[in-house]
């Protein structure tokens, strides 16, 4: 008598943007194809399938996944964040306005992975993590300025089809000094 094969599926409940959703899926299920096909939460593209264009950058528990790469099983039990989450209602995100502000998009398919990841590389500065441009990587140093070649280092895995580097770039550096600037002023009435 021949095993009875497991079960390929799994039932599952994933926290994408401070909902739960419930769903069915097969193991070999990217997190992006579950966003996607299953949920509708199509803000998050599929560019290259492979994890080499960004397009498909989420927030897992607040750091940057690529999706496509990422299997919805893994994913159970984390915070997931996509674009469709970044906002605060109808006030965007510091990083989303200076995108739009400084048009750090062309065609805007790569937009939302961008976007993602932008948030991110703010944090990760912030938290004192070096990148391969980074000088002073020794853990007692501040973190560097973030220069254009500390945020193109950072974002590098991120691509963009339109060529609006130099846009992005910009627009990274205002989410940064508004993610700052508000760091500054929820630790001064902190301190009031």
């Amino acid at each position: 008598m021949a095993p009875t094969p497991s079960s390929t599926t799994s039932t599952l409940t994933l926290d994408i943007n401070g909902e739960k959703h419930h769903l069915s899926v097969d193991h070999r299920t990217t997190l992006l194809d579950a966003l996607r096909e299953r949920l509708g939460l199509t803000g998050t593209k599929k560019g290259c399938d492979q994890g080499q264009c960004g397009a498909c950058t989420v927030l897992l528990d607040r750091r940057r996944v690529v999706s496509c790469l990422h299997l919805a099983v893994a994913a159970e039990g984390r915070e997931i964040t996509t674009i469709e989450g970044i906002a605060d209602g109808d006030d965007l995100h510091p990083v989303q306005q200076a995108f739009l502000d400084l048009d750090g998009y062309q065609c805007g398919y790569c937009t939302p992975g961008q976007v993602c990841s932008a948030i991110a590389v703010i944090e990760e500065h912030a938290a004192g993590w070096p990148s391969a441009a980074t000088e002073d990587v020794r853990p007692e140093s501040v973190p560097p300025p973030l220069t254009p070649e500390e945020i193109r280092e950072r974002m590098s895995g991120n691509l963009c089809r339109c060529g609006a580097y130099v846009t992005i770039v910009q627009a990274v550096a205002r989410g940064a000094r508004a993610h700052e600037e508000a760091r500054t002023a929820t630790a001064g009435e902190a301190a009031a």
